[in-house]
Parts: C-alpha cells; structure tokens; sequence
C-alpha cells in the first residue's frame, strides 16, 4: 500500500546528544509510537554528500559529491526524481543546497527561494539560505507546504542544531539546548502528521566533534539519531540500518518501482 512520507533530517545532530536530549522523541519512544535507532553516516561526514546520500542512497565516493563545495547538479535518481516519474507530489522546507543538488544550480534566491513548478524534481519548495535561519520559521514554511499541496514526500530541514555545533562544539550546553529546542518544536507537529497519515523519519545527516566541525570517522562524528513512526515500520529494536538505505526504504513506502537499497527490516 502507497503511504506518503515526510523526512525530517535536523542537521549535524549527533546521536549521544539525540539519546540524551530529545525528551519528546524519546517518551514516544518509551510509550512505543515511535521506535529509535543509531545509524552510521556514511563518509566524508560532511553536509552535501550526506545530502546526496540520504536521498539517492549512493555513497559520496561513488555520487562524486565528496565535499561541500561541490555545487552542481546530482547524476543520480534521487527520491525526488523517482516519486516525480510516479506522478506523486514532492515538497521541501530546507536548505538551498537541496535545490541545488535536484532542482537548479547555482541557487538564485530570487527565483528558487520559493519554488513551484511541477516538472522539477522538488516541485513546491521554500529554500532558505542563511544557517541561522529559525528552525520555528523552517517547522511553519514545511507546515505551509503540507498544508498547500498535500505532498506524497515532504523533506524538512531544520539548521540551528548544526549551526550551534560549529559554533559552540560537541560538549556545550548551547549544541545540547539547540537539540532540545528542535525536539520541543517538532512536539507541535508529528501528532497531526500522523494523524493525517504520514510515515515519518527522523534523522541527521552527521554529528558534530569538539573542535566544532565533523567530516571524519570520529563516533561522534558519524553516529547520528533515526526515529521511525507510523504504521508503515516494522519497529523492530536494535537494527542496523545503512545511511545508504533510507532513500530505498522511503521509496519502499511511497510504492515507488526502484533499485535502491533497501533495509527490509525496518519496514512492516
């Protein structure tokens, strides 16, 4: 059965701060409504390639997208491509270098900030640019979005968690209370969301380390969050999933045709 699916992917949150800051997620946890796991970023862990990764399933040794400063265009089918040649509806609240990787490059805010045009991969976006733009702001422009177009696969791409990290590091209370700050806002919206039927993934693309970056191998590095919720997933404990797998698994719930990977344990 086709179910529609929104990706909340809360930038540079590292699993240890997720496992110890993220009340609301880990109650629903505790009340099993949601299931989390520890999912291991693939490398370099750095923002773009991860992007690229998490949403084509390809590792950036193999998409060429091995650093930030790679701005062009993705040769792969992404989620976005796959769910677009299903007829069903795309959406994204995130940062520019999505439009880049999917829609258009290099970004032009005054074209692409607000994007609607059917025959992109990401057909309704609100792009933003700046990385201390409010998570609040991003969690209302992504509600917009669902609310206007109804999308079958809706990207959410919160900033301020990685934004703090490289700012104030791993070990502060400021990357800390950044977490709790976007688990606090995400209380307002998941029980509507999977009310109205979404399966919902949460993630991060990396962590962070001490000296206020990531793109190694360090744990804290690499180790990120994955929260499941919905009906669609087997919430089976202690899996490992492959970053590599979560645009097969997605596309899985979406009852998209594709030759991704896949982690068929994660899904009912």
């Amino acid at each position: 059965m086709r179910k529609k699916v929104i990706l909340v992917l809360i930038d540079g949150l590292a699993w240890q701060v997720a496992r110890d800051s993220l009340g609301y997620l880990l109650g629903l946890c505790e009340a099993q409504r949601a299931t989390g796991y520890s999912l291991r970023a693939a490398l370099p862990s750095l923002s773009r390639p991860l992007y690229e990764c998490i949403l084509t399933g390809v590792a950036p040794v193999d998409s060429g997208i091995v650093h930030n400063d790679v701005n062009r265009l993705s040769n792969q089918q992404s989620l976005f491509h796959l769910a677009r040649s299903a007829g069903l509806t795309t959406a994204a609240a995130a940062y520019h270098w999505f439009s880049e990787l999917y829609n258009r490059s290099p970004y032009l805010a005054s074209r692409d900030r607000l994007t609607d045009d059917p025959a992109l991969p990401i057909q309704h976006g609100m792009f933003y640019h700046r990385d201390d733009y409010p998570d609040d702001h991003l969690l209302l422009d992504a509600e917009m979005l669902r609310q206007r177009h109804d999308p079958d696969f809706l990207l959410i791409h919160p900033m301020n968690v990685d934004d703090t990290g490289h700012r104030h590091g791993l070990d502060s209370a400021a990357y800390r209370n950044a977490a709790r700050r976007i688990d606090t806002l995400l209380s307002a919206f998941l029980p509507t969301w999977r009310e109205q039927g979404y399966q919902i993934l949460i993630t991060s693309d990396h962590g962070m380390n001490a000296d206020h970056t990531h793109g190694g191998s360090l744990p804290e590095e690499r180790e990120v969050p994955l929260f499941v919720l919905g009906d669609g997933f087997s919430h089976r404990p202690g899996l490992a999933i492959a970053q590599t797998a979560l645009c097969g698994s997605m596309a899985q719930l979406l009852g998209l045709d594709h030759d991704k990977p896949y982690c068929l344990e994660l899904l009912a």
